[in-house]
């Protein structure tokens, strides 16, 4: 049996009168590739906030790399899992060189201060920049980079711990057509080599799933709407529900693409599925 990784159990998340998560139970076991689709407001970030350990349910049971929340120190779990996204990107220092944005990860902070690092730590933080592409960019600002360059910098850093678990909130947000692509490369190496981590990814696009990610989690108005294997999970019909209106989906070799079949959109929130799709 699949030893499970991250396992959430009838998790409810209620803010501001409202649950933006609902009653979602799901698992990710050792081995798997994940990507979460859903358009805005679908509780996608907030699921990533509680497999990250950076939020706790309204009600439910979290267990991450079987730790529960609540019944751990999240400050030595942190260190075990590996995490991107856009809050976190924006602490990181301007005038900071990239290679210590992926160094200063080692403690869990964002800017060089008194931390003493060994070489072993500088030679990972320079590998793993190269498995990016941007090994040459090392001694650059932070601030000076492009969208793609941060993004791949970024990556890095989550992954300088050797995490067990490597969560990333919507990673291609914002690039460009070349940028996005390139991301998508790496992030395909990354997911064929058996001994990365077990994967997370969130995205609205479904273009940007990286090829060898094994399962989609679809979600729409902060529940689970379908999970399971991509190849029999992310359907035009699963799909057309969860950005609700009606999508053509499409693989091309490892790659996926959606696009609207011309029909209204339905449901409550037919003018922000059209957006978010």
């Amino acid at each position: 049996m699949a030893e499970a990784v991250l396992s959430l159990d009838d998790v409810t998340v209620r803010r501001g009168g409202r649950n933006i998560v609902d009653r979602v139970t799901w698992q990710v076991n050792e081995g798997e590739r994940w990507v979460v689709l859903g358009r805005n407001g679908a509780g996608k970030t907030t699921i990533l906030q509680l497999a990250s350990a950076r939020m706790h349910p309204t009600s439910g049971r979290v267990e991450i790399l079987e730790d529960q929340l609540g019944r751990v120190d999240v400050f030595e779990l942190r260190p075990r899992i590996g995490f991107s996204s856009a809050a976190l990107a924006q602490h990181v220092p301007g005038d900071e060189k990239a290679v210590d944005v992926v160094l200063t990860a080692s403690y869990g902070v964002t800017g060089r201060w008194r931390e003493v690092y060994e070489d072993l730590d500088a030679e990972r933080a320079m590998a793993l920049l190269a498995a990016f592409g941007v090994a040459d960019l090392s001694e650059r600002l932070y601030g000076t980079l492009s969208e793609g360059e941060r993004k791949r910098v970024q990556i890095a850093r989550a992954l300088m711990t050797d995490p067990e678990l490597l969560l990333l909130d919507e990673p291609a947000a914002g690039l460009d057509l070349g940028g996005r692509e390139e991301l998508v490369g790496a992030l395909a190496e990354l997911a064929a080599d058996p001994d990365s981590p077990v994967t997370v990814l969130v995205t609205h696009h479904v273009e940007e799933i990286p090829p060898h990610f094994t399962h989609v989690l679809l979600l729409r108005d902060g529940g689970v709407l379908a999970a399971g294997p991509i190849a029999q999970t992310l359907t035009a019909e699963n799909l057309s529900a969860t950005f609700g209106m009606p999508l053509e989906v499409d693989r091309h070799g490892d790659r996926w693409s959606a696009r609207a079949t011309g029909g209204r959109p339905t449901g409550a929130h037919s003018a922000q599925a059209a957006q978010g799709a």
